[in-house]
């Protein structure tokens, strides 16, 4: 094609004089009998040339073959491409290795720390009637299920811990994922198809990005936890339009956000959905057992009814100090997952001793409540030390259990900013007792 185009623009060219030519006076051409214009005639053949140069082959092969000796040549001198991109130097991550339970000290590289890198929000890590319930477990089930659910892998455990999850949260019905990340994105999928269209927050992390991708729906992002964004988005995808009402809409947000320790405002998106009628899943791997009055997340930390939103997400590898993960909400909304959804059909089962794991620690939150205020304590205590940092502000939310430093100037390059937090956090970890996780622009503590 490339090839072709400027013979083309020539030819036209040559053709355009012709046409003057034979559109003067008296200029017709006579065919059977029948006067036809100059102007047709040149218009006739300008379509035959363009037709012709169009199908007619860019490449001809050589009319002599090649020799086996100028194959060899030539495969010996075909480089392929590396399978990875080379790594850069100083890209490599020597990881810390853990020599103990990680709990609020651990042991890391055979030194004792205070632990800031670990999801541990409740401190339930190590909890005896929790290490009870999974002993138990153990000797009465053993390690592993072997076996997806719909075949020979679900056990009373797993049905225990779906309806003890449910009437925690007061939703009709709950279904347990084998990995707690893959939950979000085997949700999407589940619900979310080719020419639906899903509103995502830009800030969500990669376990929704990935569902997002998945579900191959018309994807369209506002600004990170931009009410005033959102709005204007779900505006200018319903207004006028007659095919956005009769297909499936859906908002999906984090509750608190991984990536940035924001809490979503769910009372104004839960307004928006009923307002220009969409569905909303949320995802809320980090606030199942830190937000609300009792830890029932971010409906009960708004005070917004459970059953206006349609799709709940977690994964329990967090506050609960399990593995796995759950989705919860209508019957309807469940029982379409263990038909459909991938990270349910086709994994095996969560161990037993997790499931198990899982209601315990759902019990001792019940039991105990002071344990969400010595987490807010804790919180609270850790933002009016790392306040006064020189150099450095926190970005994230004051009830996030996920704690953000940003540099308060940034160098200008996002890389040169990475390497400056993850040397402060080096030498805090090897001057100081601490443990400390960095993220891009940010230390996560």
């Amino acid at each position: 094609m490339d090839m072709a185009l400027p013979v083309v623009n020539a030819t036209a060219a040559v053709l355009a004089r012709v046409s003057a030519a034979f559109n003067a006076p008296l200029a017709r051409a006579v065919v059977f009998g029948v006067h036809i214009d100059g102007h047709l005639v040149v218009e006739g053949l300008l379509i035959a040339v363009i037709v012709f140069q169009l199908t007619r082959k860019s490449y001809k092969p050589p009319k002599k073959p090649l020799t086996e000796k100028e194959i060899d040549e030539l495969c010996d001198e075909w480089e392929p491409e590396p399978l990875c991109p080379p790594i850069k130097e100083g890209a490599r991550i020597d990881t810390p290795m853990l020599e103990s339970a990680a709990g609020p000290h651990t042991i890391v590289d055979g030194k004792e720390v205070v632990n800031f890198a670990s999801a541990n929000y409740l401190g339930l890590i190590g909890n005896e009637k929790i290490i009870d319930s999974c002993v138990g477990s153990l000797e009465k089930y053993g390690v592993g299920s072997c076996g997806p659910r719909g075949f020979y892998g679900t056990i009373d455990v797993h049905l225990d811990c779906e309806a003890k999850i449910a009437k925690f949260l007061g939703t009709p019905d709950s279904i347990l994922y084998s990995y707690g990340i893959s939950t979000i994105f085997s949700v999407i999928p589940a619900f979310c198809k080719k020419g639906d269209i899903i509103v995502a927050d830009e800030g969500v992390h990669w376990a929704v990005q990935n569902g997002l991708h998945l579900s191959r729906s018309t994807v369209v992002y506002f600004k990170h936890n931009d009410m005033a964004s959102l709005a204007s988005t779900l505006e200018k995808l319903t207004r006028g339009n007659k095919r956005a009402e009769k297909i499936r809409r859906y908002i999906v947000v984090e509750s608190i956000y991984q990536n940035s320790g924001q809490i979503a405002p769910l009372d104004e998106i839960v307004r928006m959905k009923e307002k220009y009628r969409f569905r909303v899943i949320l995802e809320e791997s980090h606030s199942f057992g830190v937000l609300g009055k009792s830890g029932r997340g971010l409906a009960e930390h708004y005070g917004v009814p459970v059953e206006k939103i349609d799709i709940i997400t977690a994964g329990m590898g967090n506050a609960l100090a399990t593995d796995g993960g759950f989705c919860t909400g209508s019957v309807r909304v469940v029982d379409h997952q263990r038909l459909s959804s991938s990270g349910y059909v086709f994994s095996a089962s969560l161990p037993p001793y997790l499931a198990s794991a899982a209601v315990s620690a759902v019990n001792y939150l019940e039991e105990n409540p002071s344990v969400l205020a010595n987490l807010r304590s804790n919180i609270a205590l850790l933002h009016k030390e790392l306040s006064d940092t020189p150099g450095l502000e926190i970005s994230s939310h004051v009830l996030s259990p996920i704690v953000f430093l940003k540099l308060k100037k940034s160098t200008g390059s996002p890389t040169t900013d990475l390497d400056l937090l993850e040397t402060i956090a080096e030498r805090v970890s090897l001057e100081g007792r601490f443990s400390f996780h960095c993220d891009i622009k940010e230390v996560k503590s």
